[in-house]
Parts: C-alpha cells; structure tokens; sequence
C-alpha cells in the first residue's frame, strides 16, 4: 500500500492507536497531521514521522476543531483522510450523583467532536474522494463492564453516524467506515487514573475475556485502518470492522 501525497488527519494522536496510526500512514508516504492535547507527547510521535503538521488541540472545542481542518488545508493543500481517533473512557452509574456529568462529558468527547470535525472536514475529503474512519469500541456491541452505560452509548452513536454519513457521502464517493477494537494495549487505562497494579489486573482480566486470550498491541489496528483507507478497500463503506481477540464470541 502507497499514500504518497495523501493528506491525513488524525485526532488523539500522541500516544495508543492514534499515535501507531500516524506512524504507519506517514511510513506508508502520507502527509500526517498529529492532533492531540499533550505538546510533549506528540512531539514524541512526531519524530518518528516524516515532517508531520503537529497541532495542540481539544478536539472538544470547536475553534480547535475549526484549527485542525484549516491549519491542514493550508499547510498541505488539501485533505483525503479523517481519523477520528481521539476519544476517552469513564465509568458512572446511572444512578449516580455524577451520571451525567459523566454522560456530557464523554458524549462531546467520543461523539459529538467526531460529528463537528466530519462536518468540516467534509467538503474538503469530497474534493479528494477520500475517506473517513472512525476509532470506536467492542463495547459498542456488546455490554461488557458495569457502569458503563455512557461510553456504551457514546460508541453505538458514534456507529449509527458512521453508516449514516456513508450513506450520505457515497454519492460523492467518499467512504465511511469504523475500527471497533477490543482490548488494546494502551495508556487509556492510567489515563483513567488506574495505579500500575490496578492497570495490570484490568489487562489481565481483558485478556482473559478474549477467545484469543490475547490483547492486541496498536499497531495491529493501524494495520487495519491504513487497509480499509487503501484503494484495496475501495468497495467497502458503511461497514464496523471489529478486532477484539475474539471479545464477542467469548462463550460465558
């Protein structure tokens, strides 16, 4: 596969998937804007890509979100792919003092930052004919830990947009798809403020949870997001690929 020239974008990029992402497309020749909130993180990542646009931004925030389309078309002239990568978990019951605290707060960052940023994006991605992929969750599909009901529903929504702007945009022929991973090995766990005793029990306990009984690294979903935004995918679109290691058939 070749993106040479190709113009990406992608959001939560400074470190996990969205960092194993960049990185492979600017391997594969794409131009790559890193998107994220840590400047030292992605910095980081941004020295293991090739001359990569690099922006601080909350993808929450819609003068940041305007930043990020803008900045890329005036910098590289263009834009052919959106990753919506950027996302967050958290855990609240519904009859919690905080359950929608919680609610808001992951239902802007997991959806409706996704919902802004397609929208600007795509009139530029309808010039190019490109792409979009969306980074959601198994957890989309299938109820899996307690208190979890907001980021369920924040991944079933963003899911339904996905087929939903497919189905929109492919008069344009452009595609819209999802990556639903399972466990990955990332620092979403820490960054939900887990200590590293309790992060090793967590992975143990999605390790176990797999029919593979394995976790995958994010590289792995790279590798599937840099296929389904290859010509080699180019009669797929309105589709939710899943790679969890076997987390939805795992028998009880």
């Amino acid at each position: 596969m070749s993106f040479n020239d190709k113009v990406v974008i992608v959001t939560g990029s400074s470190s996990g998937i969205g960092a194993a992402i960049a990185i492979e497309f600017s391997a594969l020749g794409a131009h790559v804007c890193l998107v994220g909130r840590n400047k030292e993180k992605l910095d980081e990542v941004g020295r293991k890509c090739n001359n990569p646009l690099v922006l601080v931004a909350d993808v929450t925030q819609d003068k940041d979100a305007q930043r990020i389309v803008n900045e890329t078309v005036r910098y590289f002239g263009k834009l052919d792919i959106l990753i919506n990568n950027a996302g967050m978990g958290g855990a609240a019951s519904i009859t919690a003092e905080n359950a929608m605290a919680v609610y808001d707060k992951l239902m802007s960052t997991n959806l409706r930052s996704v919902v802004y940023l397609t929208h600007l994006a795509a009139p530029h991605i309808i010039k190019t004919k490109g792409n979009i992929i969306n980074i959601s969750s198994v957890c989309a599909l299938r109820i899996l830990l307690k208190d979890s009901f907001a980021y369920n529903t924040s991944k079933a929504g963003l899911d339904h947009f996905t087929r939903s702007v497919a189905a929109e945009l492919a008069s344009d022929g452009v595609r819209v798809n999802a990556v639903n991973p399972g466990p990955v090995l990332t620092d979403i766990v820490q960054n939900s403020g887990f200590s590293d005793a309790q992060q090793k029990a967590v992975f143990e306990n999605m390790k176990k949870g797999t029919a593979l009984n394995r976790i995958s690294e994010p590289s792995e979903i790279a590798d599937l997001v840099t296929f389904l935004a290859s010509d080699k995918a180019r009669a797929i679109t309105g589709s939710i690929y899943v790679s969890d290691n076997g987390t939805l058939i795992k028998a009880a």
